[in-house]
């Protein structure tokens, strides 16, 4: 407390003069920047936010009217009313109109924008902090270890689960037996496994290829369909099913992309030819391209999978079109209005248990050990490349080797329009022996085949060459230097020095998959993310995820790692190994962390550069050190999947150009037309570069209401048993949420610590004048989410949830503050997709919305945290000197650096763009004036954080800036 004190003496002795300077201001801006400094003071007297001991208590994103005035003025004040998070209304965190300039300082932490952003930062770290603390519940019955602790470990502290080790059938149960314990050791720990075991040396067979789905919400309240609890019965009655309300309805009501001329779209379909009079309309998002649609879905197939091998459950279900909201069968007529089909089938979800859940007791309190429901992960939960390489034996057998040189992927040339890249190859096909579901045939060779789309062959290709590249790029070391140390060990021989020369075809291929998978979440975490979420406060959040707010001070940097790793990571007590760990990762990052070893605990012991490293292949203290799980085993929760249901970002048309004259949309290729085994022949007959051209330049759809794209509601699969063999996949979205146990959307927001709404009318952005026409669309929008879910009469007597309280301390009712007996709008039976695409109250440059946001801060952090090779076995003796450059430089010609200073920043020249480099190099001129390949490629980047749709140099003709939309 006296250090505490004395540092809020220091700032106040700096603030207050700086208030005596105030007096004669008269202009409106300084006024106000008065008005903010003098609540900045006050805030530092009050004190600072803490950290909440019970869930009911959580930080909700809401601050104090002083702290919003602080960090953002009136205007962030006055938004304090609103349920949704108050940081995005700092100053700075918007475009340049949100930036402020100071009386004192423009720039530094106490100017304005430097209290916007780091307020942000600040409101973000709560609430990550929050999130670790209340929202990590594993379905692998470890849970009552996390709640009752173990053997005088606090359960958050706990680093290892028996549940977490590999059982006596296993293949590798003798290789990694030892008379304490399981441990993974010798040619186990070199690599990634094929299957994802042993990336925690002691605990084997997390994150593994088979297990189970966690999750992120209390197990009691999953599965409201069921009606288990009175809690769930209160915030429902009877008004919600598995088709309940019809999900057909929704989508066609909710869903549907409106179309100015349905005849130039025929439902996703085109126009003859391939014409580009063709026209299907999709509300766009200016700073998002399509590229960016397919790189999510490229991510996803390496992150999980609940069908096996293609297949749901064989028993078929119906999917809807049956009734309305009051539960009466819809006529012929009202089918027809809809457009919706009775008759669309598809096989149940696939369930790992179904059975009552046990039951366990602490400090008065009953839980569950796992929810109602439980359900198997078919791929590795690691960012492993697991879509590329293969998590399992039968996968494995679509990965093909170029036998000429094992150590590569095999590629085969293509004369595809001459572009120089060709040389560097195509994916082949797959051989009629593979292993391949009826509709996988005629794709290319690729370990994740499903839902093959041309976005996928493209990104599956490039990712092929880049692997390539690095092999080859090492082949030369290899014929310069041969004697030369590549930094490779074999831990069953951990002192032998392995020359360039002597390094296998097997281990180069395994190190080039290592930096390759590292490259992908790189990409993901630095630039994919970083363009989702275009604004100040993220691209310092994300950065700081990656490499630390104190990057550009690596001393300082590796200080702070060591008191994370030697103190608080081998700490047995719970707030030092989740909140304080959390807290101080953030200066030197997560990627590398615990990668170095020092001898000494101390902050001084990483802080001196001359003292040697001492980090040791053979003490697994040093290989595993850099993890930490937060006292929960690590795999993707239920609740994550759900906001990754982002099918609004894909086009039902494709603008498809050629790099020769890029200005020029050529064709439009129906999305439909590109699946499956006609993605693979789009490929080859169109080429990469050109397909590169194309997705790069197109701008991608927004994630909102009414623009689903409308092939995916008439989809064609001919092996579906049923009368039509179509599916409307935005339909079962939300059929597959309700199977899978995801609470509807209020409750999801409060489980996430995020403020209730109390009606339709909330998901209207109040910052917009009330005439202006997407203030009405909104309007409109609330009428039809009224119409769909309805109104009832609310009852004050039943308490909905104990997720959270009221502002007074009181129970949330059925009323959510109306008087009793009010009719209401049934916002607690709204399905988390309607909800979360309804919100229109968005930070500045977020494509997705708060809900799903607030699901990726914790989940994007844990699956950087839980794996050693992004932490402590981020070393040469896994990667190689060769591939550690590689991924710390983007690529093996050290740093490059863009022109100029985007959006403020000295920028390196991002992973995604360089790679498009190295595989096609023709791509060169066509990059010249982008930063991030997920920005639109023909758009002007403009001034701070700009949304504005403008060509860049070169593209003024591009007939995409001429249209009427």
């Amino acid at each position: 407390m006296k250090n505490t004190s004395t540092g809020r003496s220091l700032l106040l002795a700096c603030i207050l003069p700086l208030s005596l300077l105030f007096g004669c201001v008269t202009d409106g801006s300084r006024k106000e920047e008065k008005i903010s400094l003098e609540s900045c003071k006050g805030k530092l007297v009050t004190g600072v936010l803490t950290l909440a001991k019970k869930r009911e208590n959580r930080f909700l994103g809401k601050v104090s009217e002083q702290t919003a005035l602080c960090r953002g003025g009136t205007e962030a004040a006055a938004q304090r009313d609103t349920p949704w998070n108050d940081w995005a209304n700092y100053y700075a965190v918007g475009d340049a109109t949100s930036k402020r300039e100071g009386i004192i300082k423009s720039t530094g932490p106490l100017s304005p924008n430097g209290r916007g952003i780091n307020g942000a930062l600040l409101d973000l770290e709560l609430q990550r902090i929050g999130l670790i603390k209340f929202n990590l519940y594993d379905n692998s019955r470890t849970f009552e270890h996390y709640i009752k602790g173990r053997e005088g470990i606090d359960g958050p502290a706990l680093k290892t689960w028996p549940e977490m080790q590999l059982p006596a059938g296993h293949p590798h149960f003798q290789d990694v037996s030892t008379e304490s314990g399981q441990l993974c050791q010798g040619e186990l720990i070199r690599q990634r496994t094929l299957m994802g075991i042993c990336n925690d040396i002691k605990n084997p067979l997390m994150g593994s290829t088979g297990m189970l789905f966690a999750r992120n919400v209390e197990f009691d309240e999953t599965f409201s369909e069921l009606s288990r609890t009175e809690l769930i019965r209160n915030r429902h009655g009877e008004r919600i099913g598995l088709l309940t309300p019809d999900p057909q309805i929704i989508s066609r009501k909710l869903f549907t992309r409106t179309q100015s001329d349905p005849s130039k779209c025929q439902e996703g379909s085109g126009l003859e030819g391939y014409s580009k009079e063709a026209n299907c309309d999709y509300k766009k998002a200016p700073f998002f391209n399509v590229l960016a649609a397919y790189w999510i879905q490229f991510m996803t197939h390496d992150w999980f999978a609940h069908l096996d091998e293609g297949n749901n459950h064989p028993e078929s279900m119906t999917v809807g079109c049956r009734t309305d909201l009051g539960g009466r069968s819809l006529s012929d007529k009202d089918i027809s209005q809809l457009g919706c089909r009775p008759g669309d089938a598809i096989g149940k979800t696939l369930v790992a248990e179904d059975s009552e859940p046990e039951t366990f007791t602490h400090n008065q309190k009953s839980y569950l050990t796992r929810a109602p429901k439980t359900f198997h992960n078919h791929v590795t939960a690691w960012w492993d490349a697991s879509q590329l390489y293969g998590y399992d034996q039968t996968s494995l057998q679509r990965v093909k080797r170029d036998p000429s040189d094992p150590a590569k992927l095999l590629l085969v040339e293509r004369n595809t329009q001459g572009n120089p890249s060709n040389e560097l190859g195509y994916l082949p096909l797959m051989d009629s022996s593979d292993p391949m579901h009826d509709a996988w045939q005629g794709q290319e060779a690729a370990a994740f085949p499903d839902n093959w789309t041309v976005g996928l062959s493209f990104l599956h290709n490039v990712f092929a060459r880049e692997h390539n590249l690095f092999v080859e790029k090492f082949r030369k070391r290899a014929a310069n230097t041969p004697d030369e140390d590549s930094g490779l060990r074999n831990p069953v021989n951990p002192n032998t020095v392995i020359a360039y020369k002597d390094v296998t075809p097997e281990e180069l291929y395994q190190a080039a998959r290592l930096v390759v998978s590292a490259e992908i979440a790189k990409i993901h975490t630095i630039e994919w993310t970083t363009q989702l979420l275009y604004n100040e406060a993220l691209y310092k959040g994300m950065n700081s995820n990656w490499s630390g707010l104190f990057a550009e001070h690596p001393l300082v940097a590796k200080a702070l790692e060591q008191v994370v790793v030697n103190n608080f990571g081998e700490s047995e007590n719970s707030k030092k190994q989740t909140t304080w760990y959390s807290v101080f990762a953030v200066g030197p990052g997560i990627f590398g962390l615990g990668n170095e070893r020092y001898r000494g605990k101390t902050v001084l012991s990483g802080l001196f550069p001359l003292k040697e490293d001492v980090w040791d292949l053979t003490n697994p203290d040093h290989v595993n050190g850099g993890v930490n799980h937060f006292g929960s085993p690590f795999n993707f929760p239920e609740e994550f999947i759900s906001v990754y249901r982002l099918h609004p970002l894909v086009p039902d048309l494709l603008e498809y150009r050629e790099l020769s004259n890029p200005n020029v949309v050529k064709e439009k290729v129906p999305v439909v037309d590109t699946f499956r085994a006609k993605a693979t022949e789009a490929m080859r007959s169109r080429g990469l570069a050109n397909w590169a051209t194309s997705l790069g330049r197109q701008r991608l759809g927004l994630l909102t209401l009414q623009n689903h794209p409308q092939f995916l509601q008439n989809l064609t699969i001919p092996h579906l048993n049923s009368s039509t063999h179509k599916i409307d996949v935005a339909a079962l979205d939300l059929i597959r949420d309700r199977e899978r146990g995801i609470p509807r959307y209020n409750e999801f927001r409060r489980q996430y610590a995020l403020k209730q709404l109390t009606s339709f009318n909330d998901f209207n952005d109040e910052r917009l004048p009330a005439d202006s026409p997407a203030r009405e669309e909104q309007e409109q929008l609330v009428k039809a989410l009224r119409e769909v879910y309805g109104q009832h009469r609310c009852d004050a007597s039943k308490i909905i949830t104990q997720s959270q309280v009221n502002d007074d301390g009181s129970p949330i009712n059925d009323c959510l503050g109306h008087p009793d007996g009010t009719v209401v709008d049934n916002i607690e039976d709204v399905d988390t997709i309607v909800g979360y695409l309804a919100e229109s109250t968005r930070p500045h440059g977020f494509a997705i919305s708060e809900t799903q946001f607030v699901v990726f801060i914790l989940n994007a952090s844990r699956r950087l945290y839980s794996d050693r090779f992004f932490t402590s076995s981020f070393r040469p003796e896994f990667y190689s000197y060769l591939g550690v450059d590689w991924v710390n430089d983007n690529g093996p010609t050290g740093k490059v650096m863009e022109k100029g200073k985007p959006n403020d920043h000295e920028q390196e020249m991002l992973p995604m763009k360089r790679i498009l480099l190295r595989t096609m190099p023709e791509l060169s001129g066509e990059l010249e004036h982008v930063v991030n390949a997920f920005d639109p490629w023909a758009r002007d980047r403009g001034e701070y954080y700009s949304l504005d749709w403008k060509p860049r140099p070169g593209a003024e003709d591009d007939e995409a800036f001429f249209r009427n939309e």
